[in-house]
């Protein structure tokens, strides 16, 4: 699937989707278009029951540079008039939607991620990034509020200590550091961020109705603190599906 704009691609592979950003001219900063597209293409792979995993990637130098500035400027003039709101909302629904994708899902990231870039990749269930990466908010730099659930999604990764540091002081993040923070499960040459992530895709998409059961309990555990007695029950009706399911085959 091609989106389209052209900027969005969906290929599917060994039951793992990729979901590919194709805006490398504008460093793959988002437009409301593009953030329609990836919701579309997310869509198509939860119709997909044959489909165990999804990898979001990127062409070109960055992951994604944020918001486009022409429409983060446009939004500036008036940013309550409707079809201004409509856009802005378009773009933060673009990375929640991706936080609800039915399977597990990746990030592969080379190059920059900023602003909603950032938002994009911490709503992945993992991240595989390069050793260059870099990881920066940049929300303040551009005289802006962060805005589509940033703190939430950055401070479950990292903690309050270095999402502040991150968030409000402006700290940026190599690959080392990412991974030591807890931000990213590996830190790899650029040339290999698509490869290892497809290899983790890979083998969680050998068996798609599981991998779907199973992420779903999985965000519902560790998106909050839940008690050890809730996340037994949360888990006890899944795990006695695939026992059932096991030995019935």
């Amino acid at each position: 699937m091609t989106s389209s704009s052209g900027e969005v691609r969906l290929d599917v592979e060994e039951r793992v989707a990729v979901v590919t950003l194709d805006a490398a001219d504008r460093r793959n900063a988002l437009t409301p278009g593009m953030a329609r597209d990836l919701i579309a293409a997310f869509d198509e792979v939860d119709a997909r029951p044959d489909v165990g995993a999804l990898v979001v990637r990127a062409e070109g130098r960055s992951f994604c540079a944020g918001g486009d500035i022409a429409t983060l400027t446009a939004a500036g003039q008036d940013p309550a008039e409707a079809a201004v709101y409509a856009d802005m909302s378009t773009i933060y629904d673009s990375f929640y939607r991706l936080g609800q994708v039915q399977v597990p899902t990746l990030a592969a990231v080379r190059g920059s991620a900023v602003g909603a870039g950032m938002n994009l990749l911490l709503a992945a269930d993992l991240r595989i990034v390069a050793h260059d990466v870099r990881l920066l908010c940049g929300f303040l730099k551009r005289g802006m509020h962060p805005g589509g659930g940033h703190f939430v999604l950055l401070s479950r990764l990292i903690g309050r200590e270095a999402a502040a540091a991150m968030a409000l002081f402006g700290e940026e993040l190599d690959g080392a550091r990412a991974v030591q923070l807890g931000l990213a499960w590996e830190s790899v040459d650029a040339v290999a961020v698509d490869d290892r992530a497809r290899e983790l895709a890979v083998r969680v998409a050998a068996d798609p109705e599981l991998a779907r059961v199973t992420v779903q309990n999985f965000r519902k555990e560790t998106a909050t603190a839940v008690s050890w007695e809730i996340a037994t029950q949360f888990e006890r009706p899944a795990q006695m599906w695939s026992m059932r399911r096991s030995a019935s085959r």
